[in-house]
């Protein structure tokens, strides 16, 4: 379609680029994406998402803004405080960009739930707080083939890799089962630099518009990881598992499953160690 004037304007800079101009832009606009977790990834993730001109992006959260979030949590304000994130984070969209489509989904996933949900986009960005939650997205995505963009972070560090099934290592391949409760502590008990959630949300969005536009060289088969003390990228390369549970060519893990109890899915936390 052709872009309007006032489109022309609002992403200037970015039709301007060699591998955007306006096809790109207008495959962006196209775009439809599913951000899970509307905190300390998915805020920053969203933010640029909707400033990029992505057409669609969902909203995936159960939580309310509560004050301690706001260290990190751009998309919300103290004005938030007690409104759900999912909500919050609308509002703060359609005020940056009014031309995106926000779709809300208030609620916590599960596997009853989950392949409903990611079904309706072309790519999911987990920024969940658990481990729980970073599993079952992880299957949904390889057994419905949907490319994922996994990233977490905890104190002072970060990860980041993108997953597209059939092509590259899934989550399972890096780490095959959830850790034991209890075994890896969680950021309300480490805590974490806000600064180390803004950079991980912003590599999450720059993975998604690479995936759209079909341009880069995407983090698959690789782990990217940051350190804000040492100011540190590494890479790792990660080989797909030809045992994997989930992405192998026989996969054991043929249905989603569910760890709420496993892995202590009620307590509360805002992000989990790797």
């Amino acid at each position: 379609m052709a872009l309007t004037n006032e489109q022309i304007e609002r992403y200037s800079r970015q039709i301007i680029l060699p591998n955007v101009g306006g096809k790109g832009q207008d495959k962006i606009l196209k775009s439809r994406v599913l951000v899970i977790g509307t905190g300390g990834l998915g805020a920053p993730c969203s933010f640029y998402l909707a400033a990029a001109g992505v057409g669609k992006i969902g909203l995936v959260d159960s939580d309310k803004v509560e004050l301690n979030n706001l260290q990190r949590q751009i998309v919300h304000t103290t004005a938030d405080v007690g409104i759900p994130k999912v909500e919050s984070g609308k509002k703060r969209l359609k005020a940056l960009n009014p031309e995106v489509e926000i779709v809300t989904h208030g609620m916590r996933l599960d596997s009853s739930n989950i392949l409903d949900v990611i079904k309706e986009y072309d790519i999911v960005v987990d920024g969940s707080d658990n481990f729980p939650t970073r599993y079952l997205v992880n299957d949904a995505c390889v057994i419905s083939k949907k490319p994922l963009v996994h990233a977490g972070i905890f104190r002072y560090d970060g990860q980041i890799m993108t997953i597209l099934p059939g092509t590259g290592p899934c989550y399972r391949c890096l780490f095959p089962e959830p850790p034991p409760q209890g075994a890896v502590p969680s950021c309300q008990e480490g805590g974490i630099l806000g600064v180390v959630a803004g950079a991980l949300g912003v590599l999450q969005a720059n993975e998604v518009l690479k995936f759209v536009l079909s341009t880069g060289d995407m983090l698959v088969g690789r782990l990217l990881i940051f350190n804000a003390l040492d100011s540190t990228f590494r890479t790792v390369k990660v080989p797909r598992d030809k045992d994997c549970p989930v992405c192998s060519e026989h996969p054991k893990i043929t249905k989603l499953i569910d760890y709420q109890e496993f892995c202590n899915l009620r307590t509360k936390t805002d992000c989990s160690v790797k």
